[in-house]
């Protein structure tokens, strides 16, 4: 390649090119070069319709499909050299282009922008990156279904205010994940078909007097359709803050999750225990095992959660249709998409590996007067006492049991009846955790038959 020190690009507008501020300032390449790949894409779909429309020979035109699969072979093997004087992905692209094939380079750039091509080409990478999350997403909801069917009946501690609230089971607690993942899938999904227009054909601002095929690229590329209006389509990034979006909400998911292992994994919980492969220890005290893997994908979500707010903020005041301004769109939905694509991946990992300590959950289960709430209903659905008046003698029996130091299992049935004298033997068959999880049978209930046909109604969602 011959060496690049300005942009001819320009033609001849500017006399003299921009000083290293300004080059510095106002170069991409840095970063869209990621692009590579997208942008190559579009300039063979746009080169082909041009030819099919009759506006370059198809000659020219398979000399650049030919230039430009040689320029792609470059940047792939990474014998390209990037040039920060031509500014951006496009521009060296089409500087290379035509010291390979020559003239024909000169005649890619008909009919269409940089303006449309750098929308264009964004939309294809952020459409590779919700294939890419999706496929995240579907191998970590596997992985928990995986530990729901397996601790189906297993009873742990149930929380609220992460204090001991009723019994649940592992299982129900998992597919409480898998519910929430499920809900990013439908996010990334649902973004994903909103997105899928094609910009490229916008050219400018206004279109383009040339009779191109806007059907023909945006079907080679895999668009559903052209978008109908050609200042919104240069203009817009919803696609962009729809992915970024969905994946804050996603990065908050997984730092909630994550949060819990790192409880969980402590030594004061002991209800997991974590593969070596996402755990490290430490320089100086030779019995921790520390859940780093965990708390890095707990801070990544201040990462995703900052370029949320980055892109709306460069995008607020911006008036159609394009402005440089938007240049700064890309930086941080490549950070976001990396970290992520690295926690997700962490994540489905942690689970996989991961090992419920059953004996564990089970001890913990019954503490903190875990079933206080299931004396509570035996009370209204025996008695017929008015769930306020239930309540209230629970209270006071949990008091006793406090005084005690013992659960309410252990309180002696005349211990029971001194709170309320309707209370008889059966009121036992309740506070048992076994006996608790198992009566929740109500759709979406912690019973183990619950949880195990929500784990079949997944399987047959995700297939």
């Amino acid at each position: 390649m011959t060496d690049k020190t300005s942009n001819k690009m320009w033609g001849g507008r500017f006399a003299a090119g921009p000083d290293a501020i300004m080059e510095a300032i106002n170069a991409s390449i840095g970063f869209d070069k990621r692009l590579a790949s997208q942008d190559i894409a579009g300039s063979r779909a746009h080169a082909a319709m041009l030819a099919a429309q009759g506006i370059i020979d198809t000659s020219d035109a398979e000399a650049i499909r030919e230039g430009l699969l040689t320029v792609l072979s470059e940047i792939e093997g990474g014998s390209f050299e990037f040039s920060a004087a031509l500014e951006d992905i496009h521009m060296n692209v089409e500087a290379r282009l035509k010291e390979i094939v020559g003239e024909p380079a000169g005649r890619l750039h008909t009919a269409r922008s940089r303006n449309d091509q750098v929308a264009t080409d964004f939309k294809l990478w952020v459409r590779d990156q919700l294939d890419a999350a999706e496929s995240a997403l579907l191998a970590l909801i596997r992985a928990l279904l995986a530990q729901a069917g397996a601790g189906a009946d297993w009873v742990m501690p149930g929380f609220t205010h992460l204090q001991t609230a009723q019994p649940v089971t592992w299982g129900h607690h998992m597919m409480a994940y898998v519910e929430m993942f499920g809900r990013d899938l439908s996010r990334i999904r649902d973004a994903r078909v909103r997105m899928n227009e094609s910009p490229l054909g916008a050219a400018a601002l206004a279109g383009t007097s040339f009779p191109i095929d806007r059907d023909m690229t945006a079907q080679a590329l895999g668009f559903d359709r052209p978008s109908a209006n050609s200042l919104d389509a240069v203009s817009d990034r919803d696609f962009a803050l729809e992915y970024l979006g969905a994946a804050s909400i996603c990065a908050m998911h997984l730092s909630r999750f994550a949060e819990e292992l790192v409880i969980w994994s402590s030594a004061q919980f002991r209800f997991v225990t974590l593969s070596d492969r996402f755990s490290t220890g430490s320089s100086i005290m030779p019995q921790k095992k520390n859940p780093d893997a965990a708390e890095l994908i707990r801070a990544k979500v201040g990462r995703i959660f900052g370029a949320n707010v980055a892109l709306m903020m460069v995008m607020k005041g911006l008036p159609l249709a394009y402005s440089k301004d938007m240049q700064e769109d890309k930086e941080q939905v490549f950070d976001a998409a990396d970290n992520l694509m690295l926690a997700l991946a962490a994540m489905e990992g942690m689970v996989r590996d991961m090992t419920a300590n059953r004996a564990q959950l089970g001890a913990a289960a019954g503490s903190g007067f875990s079933t206080a709430t299931d004396l509570a209903d035996w009370l209204v659905r025996v008695p017929g006492l008015p769930f306020r008046d239930a309540h209230h003698i629970t209270g006071s029996l949990v008091a006793l049991a406090e005084k005690k130091g013992c659960d309410l299992p252990d309180l002696t049935l005349d211990e029971m009846k001194s709170a309320h004298a309707d209370i008889n033997e059966d009121v036992f068959s309740v506070l048992g955790v076994e006996n608790s999880v198992n009566s929740r049978m109500s759709y979406g209930g912690t019973a183990p038959a619950q949880v195990r046909a929500q784990v079949a109604r997944w399987k047959e969602v995700i297939g």
